[in-house]
């Protein structure tokens, strides 16, 4: 099990799992906590559980719209449950998709970054 202090030795510098394979329901739990995600219900499980296993069976990433419809659930449930694709991706404890993936999931997120305010874009 591993402890909240040690979790960042778990992670890469952009705040990514080194390694999958020390990913359980813990860690989930606790990147949730320090990404201010909030407790995780039954949707973030079927999110995660989703792109986990989309991942591990495909090797590419998701789109968000849809895990959303295949899970039955709201158009933009990614940023209503997580903030966005990035934090999804830490949860569900997967590696850093790397610096391309990472921009174009920095521009589907709920929130901006930089203010912390909503995006101006439209979606």
């Amino acid at each position: 099990m591993v402890q909240r202090t040690d979790i960042a030795a778990l992670l890469d510098g952009n705040g990514f799992l080194l390694d999958q394979g020390q990913w359980d329901k813990d860690v989930a739990v606790i990147m949730a906590e320090r990404l201010g995600i909030g407790p995780l219900g039954p949707s973030h499980w079927q999110v995660v559980q989703h792109v986990r296993e989309r991942y591990l069976r495909e090797g590419e990433l998701p789109v968000q719209r849809q895990v959303c419809r295949e899970l039955d659930l709201v158009s933009d449930c990614v940023c209503a449950l997580f903030g966005g694709p990035l934090e999804a991706w830490k949860v569900a404890g997967l590696p850093d998709p790397g610096e391309e993936a990472r921009v174009y999931m920095e521009n589907m997120e709920a929130h901006d970054s930089i203010t912390g305010g909503p995006r101006a874009a439209a979606r």
